[in-house]
């Protein structure tokens, strides 16, 4: 079996490439911690996570002074025990975002050696449900643009070939979300998609009052309306709301498969937008696509494209990809599109090509340890 002999840690910070705003926050830079694995019969694996402006520091401390150290010695086929045995040597931080997000550097990893040591596709080895999956846009939705720009972008994107559009809502009355809804709606017509995200921003009154005018436009889901940690408030949304014909997304600002179970149980949501990263790697991220499965719920995960492509496409349940370019400053590799469906990667591992000389040029921390 092969044993981890060095892991290698460092830290890029990558500015988006467009503005980026929604109802809370800016994007001002992604910072994007990475992790590289060498094993004692020559195999590799490279994994990494991201946060949005803030946090990048303190996913790397804790990479390096209590998750690293531990898997020096270990055997690197032994996946599932590795992320539980570092889940629980970080239970007095767990569940949190800089555990799972740290947690998800190093599951990447070994997820990358493991496809790339059995020549296979992440796609492939994680199940190999399908090859092709449906994908939106989020980037020409953002809530600083004005009904024109919106317009100006939604139609880009469908005559590109997407299938669909996210819009940020959360303006400070409901007729300004509505005006700049209804002008792309009468732009792209009744077949392309549609979705709103309005991150956490809403009470429950709000989120009550806006869901039936925009359940009158045909939207496709209802995107973190609450806090995440509203599991009651969602669940009253989603019995009110999914009766109009508009469901509620939710999964981005949740850690754990166990927060993912709570949701499912309650009725709270009925699309699951399982983030690679947050929820803590690819292991975890597997159990809340299966769980979805089982209760006939669709995952449509946040973000990440470049790594969720061959997760969606690793499960019967994934629905959509979502479509913001993250990696285009550090890998050679692309998201490629065909008739509006992204095309798993076929090439072994993760199936992002890095470009380490740009990489270790743009490092702002690393550390190794052998």
């Amino acid at each position: 079996m092969p044993r981890i002999t060095e892991v290698e840690l460092l830290q890029v910070n990558l500015p988006p490439p467009v503005p980026r705003s929604d109802a809370i926050q800016s994007f001002v830079t992604q910072e994007t911690p990475i992790v590289r694995l060498r094993c004692d019969d020559g195999s590799a694996g490279d994994g990494y996570s991201y946060t949005i402006g803030s946090g990048g520091s303190s996913v790397f401390a804790l990479l390096k002074d209590h998750l690293a150290p531990r898997l020096l010695g270990r055997e690197a086929d032994e996946i599932e025990a590795l992320w539980r045995e570092l889940l629980f040597a970080t239970h007095a931080t767990s569940v949190g975002a800089i555990t799972s997000l740290a947690l998800a550097a190093i599951d990447t990893a070994l997820w990358d050696r493991r496809c790339r040591a059995a020549n296979l596709p992440l796609w492939r080895a994680a199940g190999g449900a399908q090859a092709r999956i449906p994908v939106y846009t989020t980037e020409g939705g953002w809530l600083h643009l004005s009904p024109d720009a919106l317009v100006r972008e939604t139609r880009a994107a469908q005559q590109a070939g997407f299938k669909g559009a996210k819009i940020k809502v959360g303006k400070p009355h409901l007729a300004e979300d509505l005006a700049r809804l209804r002008a792309v709606r009468e732009a792209v017509g009744e077949g392309f998609e549609i979705m709103v995200d309005a991150n956490q921003c809403f009470t429950l009154s709000e989120a009550l009052h806006r869901a039936p005018h925009y359940a009158k436009l045909g939207i496709a889901w209802f995107e973190e309306p609450l806090p995440a940690d509203d599991l009651t408030g969602h669940a009253r949304l989603a019995a009110a709301s999914e009766a109009q014909g508009l469901p509620i997304a939710v999964g981005e600002s949740l850690y754990s498969p166990g927060q993912f179970a709570d949701y499912v149980r309650a009725g709270a949501a009925s699309i699951l937008q399982v983030d690679v990263a947050r929820v803590g790697g690819i292991t975890p991220w597997l159990k809340v696509a299966h769980l979805a499965e089982t209760c006939n719920l669709a995952v449509a995960p946040h973000f990440l494209m470049e790594l969720h492509v061959s997760l969606v496409g690793a499960s019967p349940a994934g629905r959509w990809v979502e479509y913001i370019p993250q990696l285009d400053a550090v890998a050679t590799s692309r998201l490629v599109i065909d008739d509006g469906c992204a095309l798993v990667p076929q090439a072994s591992g993760l199936g992002i090509t890095w470009r380490w000389d740009e990489i270790e040029r743009r490092a702002v921390a690393r550390h190794i340890l052998r």
